[in-house]
């Protein structure tokens, strides 16, 4: 009898894969354990065990497994079903899903081991010096990697080398499957149980009678162990002691200490708890029966709320009941700058019952997560995350929570899977009975068509919190300030009489530019040159700090140049404005005040988000400037003022959904002002101050904007009412992409009864070296998407096909708004 397992390989391929093994593994291996596997020559795979059988492939031999990895499935089967359906529905391939789902420690890659040859005889008379070089260094350690060799050679390509070497029978390969988790050890220390008698201390005392920098260690010891009546680490004990680590180990090695390790999660949460009752207001009270009745009949519920209108209270209120019932809760969040508030709030309800799993953890921390949710520990009941939440191991799903919806940051670009997580929840929720909960002061579009067409369940909360009143919203007309010469840079007198008011009163301020760096434009102004990118085609930002120009697409970037490249003049100028330009206007127009400022690059760091929010919440900071992070359900009781910049410079964007953006994206601007007692006010600078959005923003005006936008989207065939598939089409031969896209568009055009638009050069047309085509697919909401993709993925397999097209990269991206 012959006994297969089929697998899935963390690579880009859309099919799964066979491979042999035994009787006895066939019995032990369950679907969702890892096995490592060769693919390719001498390649080793993590693969996912999707189940076992006994068919023999027919087109290839199948190859034996390398080991099992698990003991226990680490993914479940509800959890390999909802990978499937992100495969199906955002057309790729399952291998980008599994990749994308895992974190990274879970996924060992093979890494080359490079070691001496067993009973070999080398004549080093016939090596050269880089070969004599690797040949010395395996004298000195018995294995190297790739990366040692790239490192001892100072040169890039080693393989050559390496060829010789192996050619030579100087050295051997061994694949080798290297597991990249460690459980974190903390170092614990405890008196030596001779010493713990009722004479110990004075044996003691009388032993270390001439050491008194260890005695005083000692007394230290005693003093914390009768306060604390839990176990001491060694770093408290030297903290506490105020002295080295160095005194510990002496005392160890006296016999007087003894050390030992504990395995503790990297993430707690334990001391955060406050016992802190939250009330509901009567208007959220209303709103959570009216989720609980909706949840009777929909499964998905949208909470439209007013900003600063206390939804977070009635999320908590909801996960409390969930909690009652055994349930565990996923509560998604847009963005990791949120994840810091909402921990602090949560786990002060909640105490540690809150994991949080998002990419700025680590490695070892988000396996620990992995971990939690898959035992269904109780310090995972609420998990909260960014979108790659989505993916862990929940075993009693009873509630999702989507906070702020209509956040583009939602969706996910690049690499596949190029899915949108509100959309994938929902589906998610479905799989496990479970319910969904969005919440927005700005809905997205098809989502509140989708709660008014009776679909999901709507709720509403019209008033702030505390009976807070709205802020007072005050357009500048930027045409005429300039006109009348009452701008200082790009301050105008009423923004800087007003921040000034705001500052004598000891309130803070929120200035919102969306655009990082000093200024997107270098230009000469003697012959008009910009510089460009060079393997973009946009043009270099410049970063004052840095004092660089950098590309905001690739990285490439290149001192500021003191004369123009093209003529050579020193007439340089820069033109538009940054966070970074805003943050220098604003020392020079206000030295006395403290300035921060929060952007992509200000918040790299692991931390980067929590030391500029709790700077601002403590009020070391004033002034607060920084893109759209800041316009995400932060909360600061102390911001009566919020200044937009420029409004202008989102309205325009070449997008179907750029009003919609905009309105969303200056409401929640403004929703940070005055979120406590006092009311707050929000200034908006504006060339266009008649515009209808800006118009609708200012008077808070929601529907006005949604009503105006559907009526547009239904001429334009757009979503609600299309569904639209995007192609996007790279390839570094301009030519070479132009007929491949003309024929690809030609064939869908013929074969496809709906509209096909393009194919079409996007405003940034080359990226990278690489040219891009677009080809955007609409599909009408009565017409069936499955079919159409079926049909699309023939058509993409036969361009596949063609020789001269194979080298063009073809993504698809479905919904990519």
């Amino acid at each position: 009898m012959l006994f297969f397992v089929e697998v899935i390989l963390p690579l880009s391929l859309a099919k799964t894969f066979t491979y042999s093994i035994s009787e006895a593994e066939y019995h032990f291996i369950k679907e969702g354990m890892r096995v490592s596997v060769p693919f390719g020559k001498n390649k080793m795979y993590t693969a996912l065990v999707l189940e076992t059988h006994q068919n023999k492939p027919t087109l290839y031999e199948a190859k034996e497994i390398n080991q099992i990895l698990d003991e226990l499935p680490i993914v479940t089967a509800i959890q390999i079903k909802h990978w499937q359906w992100i495969a199906n529905y955002y057309m790729c391939a399952i291998g980008d899903v599994y990749r994308a789902a895992l974190p990274s420690g879970l996924l060992l890659e093979s890494e080359t081991i490079i070691s001496q040859k067993q009973n070999a005889t080398v004549d080093t008379q016939t090596l050269s010096d880089e070969e004599y070089l690797i040949h010395e260094a395996l004298q000195l350690q018995s294995t190297l990697k790739i990366q040692d060799i790239v490192g001892i050679l100072n040169k890039k390509n080693v393989f050559p080398i390496i060829q010789q070497l192996i050619d030579k029978g100087v050295i051997s390969l061994q694949e080798e499957v290297l597991d990249g988790y460690k459980p974190k050890l903390v170092r614990y220390i405890r008196l030596h149980e001779q010493y713990t008698t009722d004479g110990g201390l004075s044996t003691l005392l009388e032993v270390l009678k001439n050491a008194a920098k260890q005695k005083e260690l000692v007394l230290n010891y005693f003093q914390l162990n009768a306060s604390e009546q839990k176990p001491i680490t060694v770093k408290k004990l030297v903290n506490a002691a105020n002295t080295t680590s160095a005194a510990v180990k002496a005392l160890i090695e006296k016999g007087i200490f003894e050390d030992y390790l504990i395995q503790e999660d990297r993430v707690d949460f334990s001391n955060n708890q406050s016992n802190k009752e939250i009330l509901l207001s009567s208007s959220q009270q209303v709103a959570l029966e009216q989720i609980t009745e909706r949840f009777l009949e929909k499964e998905v519920c949208l909470l439209h709320g007013v900003t600063a209108s206390g939804k977070t209270e009635v999320y908590i209120k909801l996960i409390e009941e969930y909690l009652t019932t055994g349930k565990k809760v996923l509560y998604l969040l847009p963005e990791i700058a949120l994840t810091t508030q909402l921990v602090s709030r949560l786990s002060a309800y909640f105490g540690n019952k809150v994991a949080v799993f998002h990419s700025k953890y680590n490695n070892n921390e988000r396996i620990e997560v992995w971990r939690q949710v898959l035992q269904n520990s109780d310090k995972a009941q609420i998990v909260i995350g960014a979108r790659s939440a989505l993916f862990l191991p929940f075993k009693e799903l009873g509630l999702i929570i989507v906070d702020e919806e209509h956040e583009q940051t939602y969706k996910q670009m690049d690499p596949a899977p190029r899915y949108h997580a509100r959309d994938t929840a929902i589906v998610l929720a479905n799989f496990h009975e479970a319910k969904v909960l969005l919440g927005s002061a700005t809905p997205s579009i098809e989502t509140y068509y989708n709660a008014t067409n009776d679909k999901f369940g709507l709720v509403e909360l019209s008033h702030r919190y505390g009976k807070v009143t709205m802020p007072v919203i005050e357009l500048v007309d930027l045409k005429d300030k300039y006109f009348r010469k009452r701008m200082t840079g790009h301050f105008s007198d009423t923004l800087i009489q007003n921040i000034t008011e705001v500052k004598a009163l000891g309130e803070q301020v929120i200035l919102f530019q969306n655009r990082r760096g000093y200024s997107p434009l270098l230009e000469c102004l003697t012959c008009g040159h910009i510089p460009q990118c060079q393997q973009c085609d946009v043009s270099l930002t410049y970063h004052k700090h840095k004092n660089q120009l950098r590309c905001h697409y690739c990285g490439y970037s290149i001192a500021k140049p003191t004369h123009c490249h093209a003529c050579s003049s020193v007439d340089l100028t820069t033109k538009g404005f940054g966070t970074e330009q805003i943050q220098q206007e604003l020392e020079l127009l206000f030295p006395d005040s403290k300035i921060g400022r929060m952007d992509q690059d200000t918040t790299r760091g692991k931390f980067g988000f929590e030391k500029i929010i709790d700077s601002f919440k403590n009020r070391e900071i004033d002034i607060l400037v920084g893109t759209q992070m800041l316009a995400k359900g932060l909360d600061f009781d102390n911001v009566t003022l919020v200044g937009i910049m420029n409004a202008d410079n989102m309205l325009y964007h070449p997008d179907f959904r750029a009003f919609e953006r905009s309105f969303q994206m200056m409401t929640q601007v403004a929703g940070r002002s005055g979120r406590a007692s006092k009311q707050g006010k929000v200034l908006i600078q504006t060339y266009n101050p008649d515009h209808n959005t800006i118009q609708q923003v200012t008077n808070n005006n929601y529907i006005g904007m949604y009503k105006e936008q559907l009526y547009d989207r239904q001429i334009y065939k757009y979503p609600p009412y299309f569904r639209i598939i995007k192609l996007t089409l790279k390839q570094r031969d301009y030519e070479k992409l132009k007929q491949g896209s003309l024929w690809l568009y030609q064939v869908m055009a013929q074969n496809l009864a709906i509209p096909v638009l393009g194919p079409e050069e996007p405003s940034i047309n080359r990226i990278r070296n690489e040219y891009i085509r677009t080809i955007i697919i609409k599909v009408p909401t009565t017409t069936s998407v499955a079919g159409i993709k079926k049909t699309i993925q023939k058509m993409l397999n036969s361009f596949d096909a063609v020789a001269q097209y194979r080298a063009i990269k073809v993504s698809v991206n479905v919904d990519f708004y």
